[in-house]
C-alpha cells in the first residue's frame, strides 16, 4: 500500500506531502489543477518513463519520496533479496532529477537503478486508464492475466518442467549425434590405428627399457675380446705359476726358520683372491653371451614404437594411453547408432510429455477465457454496454515454456461489428469501462497489495453509469487500496478519502497543491463538480444525497 508521497521542485509542484489510506482514495479538482502532475511524479520515482523535462523551473533539482508498507508475502520483498537490498515492512523509495537531466535513485536509503526501480513497481502499483500500455491495454501480459485469474499455477509448473526435459532430450540428440558424425569422418583412421596399436602393444616404459637393451648389446661387442683374454690369462699361467711357487715355499717352510710365514700367507690369499677374479670375470662373460638376433629385434622394436610415437605425435610413453582412448572413439562408433536410438525414444517420450501437458493448458485456458467472458459481460451490463461483447481470443502460437497459445483481449462495441483490440475498437469512455469491468473481474483472483491507480477511468460517463463506475471502483478498494483521479460526482462520492488539486496563481508564480477534504469540505467539492463555478443549494443538496449513498 502507498503510505506517502512526497514532491519537491517537480513542475508547478513547489513542495506538497500526501497521506494515503486503505480503501477508495479520490483526487478531484479542475482541469489543469495539476491532477497529472501527481501521477507523472508517481511514475518519475516508481522508474516509469515519462516526461523529460519535470524539474520546476529555477529550481537545481527535483526530488519525489515514496513510502509504501510491505506485507510479509509481498512481491516486492523478492525483488529487493535479489537487488542485494534491504528488506523490512518500509519500503521507501527516493528519486532525484536534475536541471541538468540527472537522475539518482534510492532504494531504503541505497542507491540503485532505473531497472530496479520498475521491476519494483511491477509489484507496488497498477495504472489503469486510456493510455496505459503497462497493464491491461498491453496483448503481451494479457496471457499471464487469463492464467492468474484461472489459477493455473501447477498446469503452469508442469508445462514449464515438461518444456526443460524436452530441450534437454534436444540437447543431448544434437550432441550425440554431432560427436557421432565427427567420429564417423574419420572411422577409417581409427580402425586403421587401432589396429596398429594392438599389433605393437606398445607399454608405458618400453622405450627406455629397449633403449638400454640396445646400447648394452652394443657395448658388449667391444668388450668381449678384451675380456676372454683376461680369463684365458688368469685361468691359464697366472694360477699354475702361484701354484707352483706355493708348493716349492712351503716344501722349504720349515728350513727357513718362520721367514716363509708370511710370503704363503699373502700367497695364500692372493689365490683367493684369483679365483674370485676368475670367476667374476667368467660370471660378466656369461651375462654378455646373448641370441645374435637380440639386438637387431631390440632395435626393430625400438624404431616401431618410435615412429609410432611420430606419426601420431604422442611420447612413446604415452602411446598405450593415446591407444585407449582411440579403442573409446571406435566404441563409441560402434555403439553409436544404439545410443541414437535411446536418445531419439526418450526426445519422443519427452515431445509426447510437453504436448500433453501443452495441451491440458491449453484446455484450461481456454474454460477460463469462457469463464472470463462471461464474467467481464455480467459487469458490461450496469456499465451501460449491454449491447457490447468481450472475448478472450485464444490462437496458436510458438511453443515455449508456457505454453503454445498467444491469449488476446478483444472487444467488439456493438453485434455484428468485427471484434479488435481493447485500445484499437474502443472509444475512450467505452474503453474506461471495458478495463474497469476487466480489471473487476481479474481483481477477485489477484493484486492483493498492489495499489491501483485510475487515471479519468470514468471519462465520458455520468448518471447511474458513473454510479456504477464508483461502486465497482469502491468494491476493487475493499481490503486494498484505489487512487482514482476523477471528475465524476457520483464517483468521488463513493470515496472513503478524498482530496481536492489546486492550482494557485501568485504573481508570475503558479503552484499546484492537493488539500485534504473533511466530510463539509467533500460536500462543497462534490457541490461544485455538479454544478460548475456557481454552486447553488440544489447542487449541495445533490451533493449530500450523493455522499448519503
Amino acid at each position: 500500500m502507498l503510505r506517502a508521497l512526497e514532491i519537491r521542485d517537480m513542475l508547478i509542484i513547489d513542495r506538497l506531502e500526501l497521506a494515503f489510506q486503505p480503501g477508495l482514495n479520490v483526487l478531484t479538482g479542475e482541469t489543469g489543477a495539476g491532477k497529472s502532475i501527481l501521477l507523472d511524479s508517481l511514475g518519475f520515482v516508481l522508474g516509469w518513463r515519462g516526461r523529460a523535462e519535470l524539474v520546476r523551473a529555477g529550481a537545481d533539482q527535483g526530488e519525489v519520496t515514496a513510502v509504501f508498507d510491505l506485507s510479509p508475502d509481498h512481491m516486492a520483498r523478492l525483488v529487493l533479496e535479489d537487488a542485494g537490498l534491504p528488506v523490512g515492512s518500509e519500503l521507501i523509495l527516493r528519486r532525484v532529477n536534475g536541471s541538468d537531466g540527472r537522475k539518482t535513485a534510492w532504494v531504503n536509503d541505497r542507491r540503485c537503478s532505473g531497472e530496479v526501480l520498475r521491476a519494483l513497481s511491477e509489484t507496488l502499483v497498477e495504472l489503469h486508464g486510456q493510455h496505459d500500455d503497462r497493464g491491461l491495454l498491453n496483448p503481451r501480459g494479457h496471457r499471464t492475466l487469463l492464467d492468474s485469474y484461472a489459477g493455473l499455477e501447477q498446469a503452469l509448473d508442469a508445462t514449464r518442467k515438461a518444456w526443460t526435459r524436452q530441450a534437454k532430450a534436444e540437447r543431448a540428440l544434437a550432441t550425440a549425434q554431432t560427436a557421432l558424425d565427427a567420429v564417423r569422418a574419420e572411422e577409417d583412421f581409427l580402425r586403421h590405428a587401432v589396429a596398429e596399436m594392438e599389433t605393437l602393444d606398445p607399454q608405458p616404459g618400453e622405450e627406455a627399457q629397449l633403449d638400454m637393451q640396445r646400447r648394452n648389446m652394443q657395448g658388449a661387442e667391444r668388450i668381449r675380446e678384451d675380456i676372454t683374454r683376461a680369463r684365458a690369462a688368469l685361468a691359464g699361467g697366472a694360477e699354475q705359476a702361484m701354484g707352483d711357487a706355493l708348493r716349492w715355499l712351503e716344501g722349504v717352510a720349515d728350513r727357513a726358520e718362520g721367514a716363509l710365514e708370511a710370503p704363503l700367507a699373502a700367497l695364500e690369499r692372493a689365490m683367493v683372491e684369483l679365483g674370485e677374479a676368475t670367476a667374476g670375470v667368467e660370471s660378466c662373460l656369461d651375462g654378455l653371451n646373448f641370441d645374435p638376433h637380440a639386438l637387431e629385434n631390440a632395435e626393430e622394436r625400438l624404431f616401431a614404437i618410435r615412429a609410432l610415437a611420430r606419426k601420431h605425435q604422442v611420447a612413446p610413453d604415452e602411446l598405450a594411453e593415446f591407444a585407449a582412448g582411440l579403442q573409446t572413439k571406435l566404441a563409441a562408433l560402434d555403439a553409436g547408432a544404439a545410443d541414437l536410438a535411446t536418445l531419439k525414444a526418450d526426445l519422443y517420450t519427452a515431445n509426447s510429455d510437453y504436448a500433453a501437458a501443452a495441451d491440458a493448458l491449453s484446455a484450461a485456458r481456454r474454460a477460463a477465457a469462457s469463464r472470463l467472458d462471461a464474467a467481464v459481460t455480467a459487469e458490461l451490463a450496469p456499465l451501460k454496454m449491454e449491447r457490447a461483447v468481450f472475448q478472450t481470443a485464444i490462437t496458436d502460437g510458438p511453443a515455449g515454456p508456457e505454453g503454445r497459445d498467444v491469449v488476446a483481449f478483444t472487444v467488439a462495441t456493438n453485434p455484428g461489428a468485427p471484434a479488435g483490440p481493447l485500445g484499437k475498437i474502443a472509444s475512450g469512455g467505452e474503453l474506461s469501462r471495458f478495463l474497469l469491468a476487466l480489471k473487476v473481474c481479474l481483481s477477485k483472483e489477484r493484486n492483493r497489495g498492489v495499489t491501483m491507480i485510475f487515471d479519468e477511468i470514468d471519462r465520458g460517463v455520468g448518471g447511474a453509469t458513473a454510479d456504477a463506475v464508483g461502486r465497482r471502483l469502491s468494491a476493487l478498494a475493499t481490503g486494498g487500496q484505489v487512487l482514482v483521479v476523477t471528475h465524476s460526482p457520483q464517483v468521488a462520492a463513493l470515496g472513503a478519502h478524498h482530496w481536492r488539486v489546486e492550482k494557485r496563481v501568485d504573481g508570475d508564480v503558479t503552484t499546484s497543491t492537493v488539500v485534504p477534504l473533511d466530510s463539509a469540505a467533500r460536500e462543497g467539492e462534490i457541490a461544485r463538480m455538479l454544478a460548475g463555478d456557481t454552486v447553488t443549494a440544489e447542487a449541495r443538496a445533490a451533493a449530500r444525497a450523493l455522499l448519503a449513498g
